[in-house]
């Protein structure tokens, strides 16, 4: 690798995950927005959202399978030229189509930047790629962070939704010209010298499927409850957008210091205590008001800050023959899972809103309704409970983590145990 400059490629797709990152943030703050310009419901609206977290699954699933043919610079270049065109349709967006296209475009170009910068991280950093990749990550909830901040200050400063979307243009110039530029390395099962079988059979494994199916739940608990958060807790409180910054916030520190952690506990004890931490924090979002849901945003986010880079670092760690094909399956199965939830919550939503009206009422019409009328009014007090309903119904799934990733945690010190025993009796 004397060709490889590891610290720029590094900081290069610290860069692109940027993108991806402010994507959501942005996307997050004019969720609200969006439904008012162009008359859209929380179910059109789900729609809309969820397009880019399959469109991502879609996106590093076949990267998976072809990145090690292809190489990462190729899928780099691919997710630029798809950033570029989604954040233009979306500044141009005329509609419900154009807004669900321009969605696709964005999460497809996110789970390029994944499929092509997980392997790429892992590779660069084979000694220490838990902590590498939370490093990695850690630009995740930092682009959350500036992108609810930028969307709540030019917002305040009442400028439009088009021109805060048109920011996410300067980085995704910069990655796109730092990348052209660079040398890549092979993919570390390429350079390790693991067949393609050996791959399959990997993925294949107990292990991997277990992790695979947790990956469901620690995706949901993190993004659903992120990219919603606006519109779940918005009337419940004035400064619903700034929970997801300071939960991000959370995030981004925690990651900042994840080395301590991830060798004090192991990955699996830190799955395991953030699955508590996760259920404890969605619980008392769901149930507190007032400035004590500041708290609850605390909890909730050094619950969910370690879930995604650990399940990946723990894949790369220990079922290193499932190379690139494992960690961009890990997270096509997080983004599809949060895709197909945030679609049946958004119905859910709306559900809970018709209920909770009078018998018969038109939601579209309370939606039109004007500030302070009775139908607006109405349509506030129902909103006020559907928001913790959906929380306290998405809770169930780090409380099943729990106890998953306990399980996981004593398995792997028996393991564990037993490779020291035999390591003694070989020496012996």
């Amino acid at each position: 690798m004397q060709n490889i400059q590891r610290s720029k490629l590094f900081w290069a797709s610290c860069l692109a995950l940027l993108v991806t990152s402010l994507s959501f943030g942005i996307r997050a703050g004019i969720l609200n927005q969006l439904g008012v310009d162009f008359q859209l419901n929380a179910s059109e609206l789900g729609t809309i959202t969820a397009t880019a977290f399959w469109g991502f699954p879609l996106a590093i699933i076949i990267g998976g399978f072809v990145v090690d043919v292809i190489g990462m610079k190729r899928l780099l270049v691919a997710a630029f030229v798809l950033h570029l065109v989604g954040i233009l349709l979306t500044i141009f967006a005329q509609g419900y189509w154009t807004l669900f296209l321009s969605t696709l475009c964005v999460g497809l170009a996110n789970g390029t930047v994944e499929a092509a910068c997980n392997p790429l991280v892992a590779t660069l950093y084979p000694e220490n790629k838990t902590t590498r990749l939370n490093y990695f990550h850690l630009w995740f909830p930092g682009g959350a962070v500036i992108g609810t901040l930028l969307v709540f200050f030019l917002t305040n400063l009442e400028v439009s939704w088009q021109l805060q979307v048109a920011v996410m243009l300067i980085p995704t110039l910069i990655y796109g010209f730092l990348f052209s530029k660079l040398d890549f390395p092979v993919t570390e099962r390429v350079a390790s010298g693991y067949t393609t079988a050996d791959m399959y059979k990997a993925v294949l494994s107990p292990l991997f499927l277990f992790m695979f199916i947790c990956m469901f739940g620690t995706a949901i608990t993190e993004l659903f409850t992120g990219q919603w958060i606006d519109v779940l807790l918005k009337n419940v409180t004035d400064n619903a957008l700034l929970i997801l910054t300071l939960t991000a916030g959370v995030q981004v520190l925690g990651r900042a210091f994840a080395e301590p952690v991830v060798h004090k506990l192991s990955p699996s004890g830190v799955l395991c205590v953030s699955a508590i931490l996760s259920a404890l924090g969605l619980y008392l979002l769901s149930t507190l008001t007032g400035n004590s849901i500041f708290f609850a945003a605390i909890i909730f986010g050094l619950g969910v800050t370690y879930f995604w880079p650990t399940m990946i670092g723990f894949v790369a760690e220990n079922i290193p023959k499932s190379g690139a094909l494992g960690l961009n399956l890990m997270g096509g199965a997080g983004m599809f899972a949060v895709s197909i939830y945030t679609i049946f919550m958004g119905n859910f939503y709306d559900g809970i809103l018709a209920d909770r009206l009078p018998a018969g009422a038109n939601l579209e019409e309370y939606a039109k309704a004007a500030p302070g009328t009775e139908m607006a009014d109405a349509l506030n007090n129902a909103r006020n409970l559907a928001g913790p309903e959906v929380l306290q119904a998405t809770l169930i799934i780090p409380i099943i983590l729990a106890v998953a990733f306990a399980g996981l945690f004593l398995y792997m010190r028996s393991r564990r145990n037993k490779n020291v025993q035999d390591s003694k009796y070989a020496a012996a």
